[in-house]
């Protein structure tokens, strides 16, 4: 048990002295997963409400679909976003594997079925008449989606931080099409794998306490917005 407690202690020696390996992998993490969930949000959001409010063919389809791949493996995603950007896939020409690019559409395809599935969820246990009653009232098309919009967005705003959590912990995407690059694509995950399989458990767990931090935050917003929205 001596280990660990000198790890935890290292640990926190790392981040209260503003370690710039440790900051760095952070900055990475955050930067990375923040810009996958806002594209994810920019596409899931617009379309989990489209399928919410339309009725048309294959929509139940849609929406199953939506919410089996919100539990979609990383790896899955890492394997197949690998084979087109590697040098023989199709997209091998652009020079995306291995950068913080790869990262962030291999993330955005991990996020993007949540954000838009809890939207399509977020949307339809919303009451209809809301939109038709401010029609009546004299609202125009976009006033009245706005204020649909300001009705659901304690449901998106939950959607976008689980899409968000979803994100920032995972490790199979980031290895697989980061390469895990030290000072280029090496996230709080891929650097925790690489220094705990060396033996250097402060600085592992020092990512970690930031990892776990994050996520309780997140988790907290995302239940505080859920009473809100009950």
């Amino acid at each position: 048990m001596d280990y660990i407690w000198q790890g935890v202690r290292d640990s926190l020696r790392i981040i209260v002295g503003l370690d710039p390996e440790f900051l760095g992998t952070v900055l990475v993490s955050l930067k990375v997963s923040f810009l996958a969930t806002a594209l994810a949000t920019l596409a899931g959001v617009p379309f989990g409400m489209c399928v919410a409010q339309r009725r048309f063919p294959g929509r139940r389809a849609i929406i199953t679909l939506l919410s089996t791949l919100m539990s979609l493996p990383t790896v899955v995603v890492g394997l197949m976003v690998y084979s087109f950007l590697s040098r023989r896939g199709p997209l091998g020409e652009l020079g995306l594997l291995y950068t913080p690019a790869a990262m962030v559409i291999g993330q955005f395809i991990l996020a993007f079925p949540i954000i838009a599935g809890l939207s399509v969820t977020s949307v339809v246990g919303l009451d209809k008449r809301i939109r038709a009653t401010a029609l009546s009232l004299g609202a125009d098309r976009r006033q009245s989606f706005v204020m649909f919009l300001r009705e659901a967005r304690y449901g998106i705003l939950a959607a976008v931080m689980a899409g968000f959590g979803r994100v920032f912990a995972e490790v199979g995407v980031s290895m697989m099409l980061g390469g895990n690059i030290r000072g280029y694509t090496r996230n709080i995950t891929t650097a925790m794998a690489l220094e705990t399989s060396k033996g250097e458990f402060a600085f592992g767990i020092a990512l970690g306490l930031v990892l776990l931090s994050v996520a309780l935050v997140v988790n907290i917003l995302f239940g505080l917005l859920r009473e809100r929205s009950q």
